[in-house]
């Protein structure tokens, strides 16, 4: 559990001019993660010449911040006895394949069974995050999305992982079953990603105010009136993936939310059996395949693969004989 001072005063030099205030903070602070320190930022703890600033604000040559960084209350969720799938795991961190169902972090309504409880009980040595005992989540899976998630086990794993995710260091590759066969082998999509505009719960490529978001895809199998893809982000907006497919006229199968009735209808024209396949179907055919990313101690390439679930691969399979491959 890592102690903190009761207050602390830094003088902002030449060399970081321009810096954002809760990066600065968090750097000087070293056990803190820049999230809890723009937590406390805008609690007000933390201020610049004794004037409250947003955690974005950038510091000028020669301002006073000063503050009081006090350790994080234990959390409310604590470790369940949940299997977990390791891929990858050293003091640093660990690489899990997340299965489908699973909430990553714990929220309202899901104060438990999600992957901080399944992480917290695997690693009873947790040294924490800002002296929290909790697991550095620096990403997420959709719930009903499975594959390849990197915890971090400590603070300074967490911010230098989150510093590559944020500067699109981070390979991230996804197989997504799709109705539907594109026109062409491959291509990039584009389209900016934001709230939807009048159902709040759902991302749009139509958004009022929307964020950049770039795919790449390419077509992996062919299968008759559907087709396997593999999908590469380089931004990642929630739901990024499934809201591209859906742009492209190629929804991912089994989706609830970007998906539709009218979905199975055009599959089950193509054939009755590959209609049928999917009716009942409880979560969406994506899966986080492949993450790659630099170690945070070492500076090793770490690349990790995520074998697909047993219903994903059971589908594929099925597709494969209703189309008559072997």
């Amino acid at each position: 559990m890592a102690s903190f001072p009761p207050s602390f005063m830094l003088v902002v030099d030449r060399a970081r001019v321009g810096e954002r205030l809760d990066r600065l903070v968090a750097a000087a602070m070293g056990p803190c993660s820049r999230s809890y320190v723009a937590a406390l930022i805008r609690q007000g703890n933390i201020t610049v010449n004794g004037v409250v600033k947003k955690p974005g604000y950038l510091v000028k040559a020669g301002e006073a911040v000063s503050g009081t960084i006090t350790a994080p209350q234990t959390p409310v969720f604590l470790p369940e006895a949940i299997p977990l799938e390791i891929l990858y795991e050293d003091t640093e961190l660990v690489v899990v394949n997340k299965p489908a169902g699973m909430v990553v972090h714990p929220a309202p309504g899901h104060r438990s069974g999600t992957l901080a409880n399944a992480v917290m009980h695997h690693c009873p040595d947790l040294p924490g995050i800002c002296g929290s005992l909790r697991p550095g989540i620096v990403h997420r899976l959709d719930k009903d999305t499975s594959g390849a998630l990197v915890v971090a086990k400590n603070s300074a794993a967490m911010n230098h992982l989150a510093a590559q995710f944020k500067s699109r260091n981070v390979t991230k590759r996804y197989l997504a079953l799709v109705y539907g066969v594109p026109t062409s082998d491959g291509g990039t999509i584009a389209l900016p990603i934001g709230r939807h505009p009048v159902d709040r719960k759902k991302m749009s490529d139509h958004s009022r105010v929307p964020r950049p978001a770039l795919t790449h895809w390419r077509v992996v199998e062919v299968f008759s009136g559907a087709c396997l893809l593999e999908v590469e982000i380089h931004t990642g907006r929630t739901h990024q993936i499934r809201v591209h497919c859906r742009s492209m006229g190629h929804p991912v199968i089994g989706d609830p939310v970007y998906g539709s009735r009218g979905d199975q209808k055009r599959l089950a024209e193509v054939s009755a059996q590959m209609g049928r396949a999917v009716m009942g179907l409880e979560r969406q055919m994506l899966h986080a395949r492949h993450l790659a990313f630099v170690h945070p101690l070492s500076a090793a390439a770490i690349a990790v693969e995520a074998p697909l679930p047993p219903e994903m691969a059971q589908l594929i399979q099925r597709f494969r004989y209703l189309a008559g491959q072997p």
